[in-house]
């Protein structure tokens, strides 16, 4: 028999799909097919020519792109989705085209001018984690890119994707989570201000990248403990992640007077960690510091360094209150080391929840006393059910094992925080107010702290204090997470503020029926009769046996009966089944 010879080469492919495809198609066909002609013609296509791209395939909701280089086929994913957001701005955001794209590099298979092959599903899988509006690209593209453009992505972690073996590092890159524009600065805090900027990983194996950003975020931590100084939240900081912005500019973007910046470098057993602060408008190094030590001695690095840094900003500082605040939470590496991977995993979306679990099974397996890795895996439980909609069982479950975390550290915020809100979803109100108190007590630098405050005084039926709590919340986290602005939208919709409330809503990167409903409740309230109906239907879509008892019963914390009234009034007027 002949042997066939399979043509293959190295690609870059983009996967591109639109969100609510169906959803759009369903409302109105005609009007949606038209708006994708003219967008294609007018936005994608050229730009695809512009890169030297090739439609390698094309769907009515997407398509697959085959370029030479990975530099190009990330230039035209962000220009796509850039040309698609000004293209479609003044469109109704209900009727919006609007894209998801995954990025992948790999050997494909060419079979009559289509691309086949693991290369393209990868770029399919990642395309479907993409975020309405963002990109996801593999860590082979991420390799590729790096000094070579100025695209800022945030490492996921490494997820597990359907049907392809290896796990996959994913990179995410969002409008939202760039570093925020040039505009006009923030205006400085009153008290020392500072930024932790994500310390380098040097040990030449991207997958301990989760390490160094673990040793970071634990330096960030000890800083926040200390009432004397604003500490910039994580992610806000980590925004800055491989662009290329001079140390004046990140400081006049972040509202802050110094930066740490350093690097992390792990080897067998050992472990150098270097950091320096610098005063971010001249760029003079105030300290700077090399710690060569065994990994056994990590934890007292960490001390070490917020200890100088303290130090250096504010002056003396109490040695038994630096040491109360700055203690080791393990004294088992390994542990830690589960923790950081389980957060690594909790950050990145629900679907990776069962991975976090799995760490935060390990660490607490590793060391019983650890508190911090007992709590995550009390929420993360209850997470991966629903919520406030879990179970009871579920719910006394991770109530019982919060507890017990406290019992071991009563001195962690984390674990206050974590309990208050399991308290919340069990509509024990008082002590999830007594729990997050003592939480802000003890950390009073945590943004997160700070909106879990803001959600709970808009629950409990005072949403202008909730409205300055959230917007505090949002000055320490200026590049704030996406659920952030959900509890905006409760306070807002309390107030009766629905167009707010919706613009909020909207916000939510992956569309739940939850946030749909809530969104559905605003627009009927508005009037808006075509809008709260295509919100009904994505409800519907998401979950077709939804009925606004069982919502109000089980996914609804709000407290005070004229504020449930006011919401089921806006659920039931949005055409949602009773």
């Amino acid at each position: 028999m002949p042997v066939v010879r399979v043509e293959r080469r190295l690609a870059a492919i983009m996967a591109a799909d639109i969100v609510a495809y169906s959803r759009l198609i369903e409302a109105d066909e005609a009007r949606t097919l038209a708006s994708i002609r003219t967008l294609r013609a007018q936005v994608v296509d050229p730009l695809i020519a512009d890169h030297r791209g090739r439609v390698a395939k094309l769907m009515g909701d997407g398509a697959i792109v085959e370029f030479g280089s990975v530099v190009e086929a990330v230039a035209c994913a962000v220009a796509m989705q850039e040309g698609t957001a000004e293209h479609q701005r003044e469109v109704p955001p209900e009727s919006r085209i609007v894209f998801r794209i995954g990025i992948n590099v790999g050997d494909v298979v060419v079979e009559d001018g289509d691309l086949l092959g693991d290369g393209v599903n990868i770029a399919a899988r990642l395309e479907a984690l993409a975020e309405p509006g963002g990109i996801c690209i593999a860590d082979a593209v991420q390799k590729q890119l790096a000094g070579k453009t100025d695209f800022a992505f945030e490492d996921t972690g490494e997820r597990k994707l359907k049907n392809i073996a290896q796990p996959v590092r994913v990179w995410c890159w969002s409008k939202g989570s760039a570093p925020p524009a040039a505009g006009a600065p923030l205006s400085l805090p009153d008290r020392p201000s500072i930024a932790v900027l994500p310390f380098d990983n040097l040990s030449g194996q991207p997958e301990e990248t989760y390490f160094s950003d673990g040793i970071t975020e634990d330096i960030v931590t000890g800083l926040t403990h200390f009432r004397s100084l604003f500490v910039i939240a994580r992610n806000s900081s980590f925004a800055f992640r491989g662009k290329s912005i001079d140390l004046a500019e990140i400081g006049r973007r972040l509202g802050v007077s110094y930066l740490l910046e350093g690097s992390v470098r792990r080897a067998g057993a050992r472990v150098r960690i270097t950091a320096q602060l610098i005063e971010a408008v001249t760029g003079a190094h105030l300290w700077a510091e090399r710690y060569d030590r065994g990994l056994d001695d990590v934890f007292t690095v960490q001390d070490e360094v917020a200890q100088t840094i303290v130090s250096t900003l504010v002056g003396r500082i109490e040695d038994a209150r630096l040491q109360q605040s700055l203690r080791k939470p393990t004294t088992s590496l390994a542990a830690y080391d589960c923790l950081l991977r389980g957060m690594a995993h909790f950050r990145s979306d629900t679907d990776a929840n069962r991975q976090a679990l799995e760490m935060f099974e390990k660490a607490v397996a590793l060391d019983a006393r650890y508190a911090v890795a007992h709590s995550y895996r009390a929420f993360v439980k209850v997470a991966q059910n629903g919520h406030a909609a879990a179970p009871t069982e579920v719910l006394d479950a991770a109530f019982n094992e919060a507890k017990h975390a406290i019992a071991l550290d009563p001195l962690e915020s984390r674990c206050h925080r974590i309990l208050s809100t399991i308290c919340l979803y069990r509509r024990e109100y008082d002590m999830a107010e007594q729990h997050l108190r003592r939480a802000f007590d003890l950390n009073p630098n945590d943004a997160d702290g700070l909106i879990m405050k803001g959600r709970l005084l808009a629950f409990r039926g005072r949403p202008e204090e909730a409205l300055v709590c959230l917007e505090a919340a949002g000055r320490l986290n200026p590049l704030h997470f996406r659920w952030y602005d959900v509890h905006f939208g409760i306070a807002l919709y309390s107030l009766r503020r629905f167009a707010e409330a919706a613009q909020a809503f909207k916000k939510m990167p992956l569309p739940s029926s939850w946030s749909s409903a809530r969104l559905a409740a605003c627009y009927a309230q508005l009037e808006r009769t075509e809008a709260a109906q295509a919100a009904v239907a994505e409800v519907l879509r998401l979950q077709p046996d939804f009925s606004t008892v069982e919502y109000m019963r089980e996914s609804v914390l709000l407290e005070h009966a004229e504020d449930r009234e006011l919401l089921r009034e806006g659920l039931i007027k949005a055409g949602l089944p009773a």
